[in-house]
């Protein structure tokens, strides 16, 4: 029998709230399986409180329902007799986009007065063409196609479609235009970061003052992107062989945190550690070079520093580019971060306990010196931002 292939599907979305609101009157539900993964996007009508309540519902409803395998007539009834419809405008109190993507490549997609879904393939951006289908009297859109390696759709809420409407651009951004703009974006971006750059744009367009709730979601099918973190010395000395030989065993890029670390791996490699000085900074220190190693660092401080951007990168319209600008190269904590969240969706962690010699005898805060509770923090955030992410300890 035929093996069918795998994929992964990376997900990355943002959303801006309108001006002045402080909820976000789109929502996205996010729902991962054995099989493959659901992602809805909905927009309730209006702003604020009663729109998100509103969207929040219709977004449940569906993942939940969708994954209990129910139809999308299912879907669209229990939404529109459980959503009231507004009797001034006769519009319904929520809109949405379904995408069900199989690791196979499978994907359906229904869509109910959300803007067009985006198809970006082999450097083309074009919006997908469904059928049009009658559901208790309301029209819903649904296609079924099959996904290649490194296709990806790009969901959004007329808030995109409305940026810069009546401030930069005459009427808004355009569904061409919105095309137009992601093909530029480099293939090798992460699903997050490629929402990143579409709502920075929106918020550019928009002046900084959104004139409505704008959501991007992005999924991308891809291969599953592997990294292998060895930082902070094993417990037992005699582990340090079989830890160095599962870093480099490893699938993708391998990267050791810690300057004990790195000296275990070199011997365990018999090679030298040559420390990059070009460009040293207050609060990051330098890099290290190790042959077969893709990256080398300091530990704590470096550590520290990855989680403080990660501690508020989901929300923030600023892609990690963005965040350090002309600094990035040759930079630690840059360096780590482009490999964790554009080059990986699976990060697996080998982290030593014990203690680091080099922290006895100093005076160093506990909050650095906690390298084992910086590394789980750093996992939960990574988690939240749909890596999958793995710990294990020696």
């Amino acid at each position: 029998m035929r093996r069918i292939k795998r994929y992964f599907v990376d997900i990355g979305y943002l959303s801006l709230n309108k001006y002045c609101e402080e909820l976000c009157g789109d929502n996205v539900e996010i729902e991962r399986f054995d099989e493959g993964v659901i992602a809805v996007l909905s927009d309730g009508l209006g702003s604020g409180v009663k729109a998100n309540i509103l969207a929040t519902l219709t977004s449940k409803i569906a993942v939940t329902m969708i994954k209990n395998g129910l139809t999308i007539e299912d879907v669209v009834n229990t939404i529109i007799n459980t959503l009231p419809t507004c009797k001034v405008r006769n519009l319904a109190y929520s809109t949405f986009t379904i995408i069900y993507i199989l690791h196979s490549g499978e994907c359906y997609i229904a869509r109910f007065d959300n803007p067009p879904v985006l198809l970006k393939r082999e450097g083309k951006v074009i919006p997908i063409q469904e059928e049009e289908i009658l559901i208790s009297g309301r029209k819903v859109k649904e296609i079924k196609i099959n996904l290649k390696k490194e296709d990806t759709l790009i969901s959004i809420s007329d808030g995109v479609l409305n940026a810069g409407v009546g401030v930069i651009l005459n009427l808004g951004w355009d569904i061409d235009n919105i095309g137009k703009y992601i093909k530029k974006i480099p293939l090798n971006l992460a699903s997050l970061s490629i929402a990143k750059k579409i709502i920075s744009t929106c918020n550019h367009l928009y002046q900084e003052i959104p004139g409505d709730d704008t959501t991007v979601v992005i999924l991308k099918l891809t291969n599953a992107k592997h990294s292998t973190i060895f930082t902070g010395p094993p417990l037992n000395e005699e582990d340090d062989r079989m830890v160095v030989g599962k870093l480099i065993k490893g699938e993708g890029k391998k990267i050791v945190c810690g300057g004990t670390a790195a000296k275990i791996v070199a011997r365990e490699l018999n090679q030298e550690i040559e420390i990059d000085m070009e460009n040293i900074k207050e609060d990051i220190p330098p890099i290290g070079h190790i042959k077969d190693i893709d990256l080398v660092t300091e530990g704590v401080l470096t550590l520290k520093k990855v989680l403080e951007i990660l501690e508020n990168y989901k929300t923030s319209k600023h892609h990690i580019d963005d965040i350090f600008k002309n600094n990035q190269y040759k930079n630690g904590v840059y360096m780590i971060l482009k490999i964790l969240l554009d080059e990986s969706t699976h990060i697996n962690f080998l982290v030593g306990r014990s203690i680091n010699p080099a922290h006895k005898d100093i005076d160093f805060p506990n909050n650095l010196s906690s390298k084992l509770e910086i590394v789980k923090e750093i996992k939960e955030r990574l988690e939240d931002l749909g890596k999958i992410v793995n710990i294990e300890y020696y």
